[in-house]
């Protein structure tokens, strides 16, 4: 099969600016499943950029020998608008410049049009497929409604139309001081815990709703409202599958590692029957699955210098030290702040060393049950 590369236009900040998405398109279009893979929405977290051009490789020779049945599309930077955000020589892409806000968050919002859309819930029956059929027309409805003018919604739009309709979606990112984990909604717990174990996670975070609209929940939630609002018909929980995999910290960009990562990412597809071929056996898991609001979002309680005493990855024990805040302006003998975990745990991401201001999350810690309290933006800003 020929691999398809599309250039897809984004509207210019400016005249004689212009930007674009790039687009690689395996398989058969209009087939099932259809696999929609993504890296770099923010725009600076680079290592999944790598990991898909190894894996955009390995789906070429499949490709070749027709070894994809459905639809695999790849979109190795998600976000042209943010890479092009160099300021004093630093790549800064979670954030548009221009105030738009995080780049993956506030995408369209369809749970409860989609529910309350009246044509799609009475022609809901005991018929699963043609139930997802009619659901993802609505889903492109909904959307093509309401397109956007401003610079970022438009690309927001963009993924989010192109992405509706698929039975897969990865979305790799990763933290600033990582271990691999992953964020699913527990409906799919099931379905991505194997890509958990495959990828050597440490966590896989859940949560229905993690306070915001990032990319992979705004594709899944809607389904999940529709199955609530219409329990009698035929919604399979997989009917979309939405995750956002976090490859670590921000400076492991290594090409044998990345090569490692495409092959469990490849391996999984073909459990999900979305590449042909026998997957090598999974490892057993690094991890149990653990709320999203049962994270210890460790934070600096004055401004300093975050000095980590744990790596990413370890486990700990509530009140156990993971850091410490150092004031270098303070006397001597009373110029260090201890930071320490509230739960038992393991600390799978942390701020990398550096100043920082009072508030300010340097670690995260997955426990095991949710913490009292502990609601709203989940993910954080």
């Amino acid at each position: 099969m020929a691999i398809v590369v599309e250039s897809l236009p984004l509207p210019g900040p400016s005249p004689l600016t212009s930007r674009h998405l790039a687009v690689h398109r395996f398989g058969r279009g209009a087939a099932r499943p259809k696999v929609w893979l993504q890296a770099a929405l923010h725009a600076d977290e680079l290592p999944g950029a790598l990991v898909l051009h190894h894996l955009a490789a390995r789906l070429a020779e499949i490709d070749g020998a027709g070894g994809i049945p459905g639809e695999i599309v790849v979109v190795p930077f998600a976000n042209p608008i943010g890479l092009a955000q160099h300021v004093g020589g630093r790549l800064l892409g979670r954030y548009a410049l221009d105030g738009a806000g995080n780049f993956n968050r506030g995408f369209v919002e369809l749970r409860d049009k989609l529910a309350d859309a009246d044509a799609v819930g009475a022609g809901l029956g005991a018929d699963a497929a043609a139930n997802v059929t009619a659901v993802r027309a609505a889903l492109a409805k909904l959307l093509d409604a309401e397109p956007p003018a401003e610079e970022a919604e438009v690309l927001k739009w963009t993924l989010q139309r192109m992405a509706c309709d698929a039975d897969i979606v990865l979305d790799l990112h990763c933290d600033d001081q990582a271990a691999m984990h992953l964020y699913c909604g527990p409906r799919q717990v099931e379905a991505f815990a194997p890509l958990a174990a495959r990828l050597g996670a440490v966590a896989l975070l859940t949560a229905e709703d993690s306070g915001d609209a990032p990319f992979d929940e705004a594709l899944t939630r809607p389904w999940w409202r529709l199955a609530e609002r219409f329990p009698a018909a035929a919604l399979p929980v997989d009917a979309c599958l939405g995750c956002t995999v976090e490859l670590r910290g921000g400076v492991d960009i290594d090409d044998d590692m990345a090569a490692r990562d495409a092959e469990a990412i490849l391996d999984w597809l073909r459990d999900r029957g979305a590449v042909a071929g026998a997957a090598r056996a999974a490892p057993a898991p690094r991890c149990a699955p653990t709320p999203l609001d049962g994270v210890d979002a460790v934070r600096a309680a004055a401004a300093g210098l975050w000095i980590p005493r744990v790596p990413p990855g370890a486990r700990v024990a509530a009140g156990e030290v993971v850091g410490e805040i150092v004031d270098p302006t303070r006397p001597p003998g009373g110029a260090r702040a201890a930071l320490a975990a509230a739960v038992d745990g393991v600390l799978f991401a942390r701020m990398s060393p550096g100043l920082v201001k009072p508030g300010d999350r340097v670690a995260k810690i997955a426990g095991a049950s949710a913490i009292p309290g502990r609601r709203g933006k989940l993910l954080g800003d």
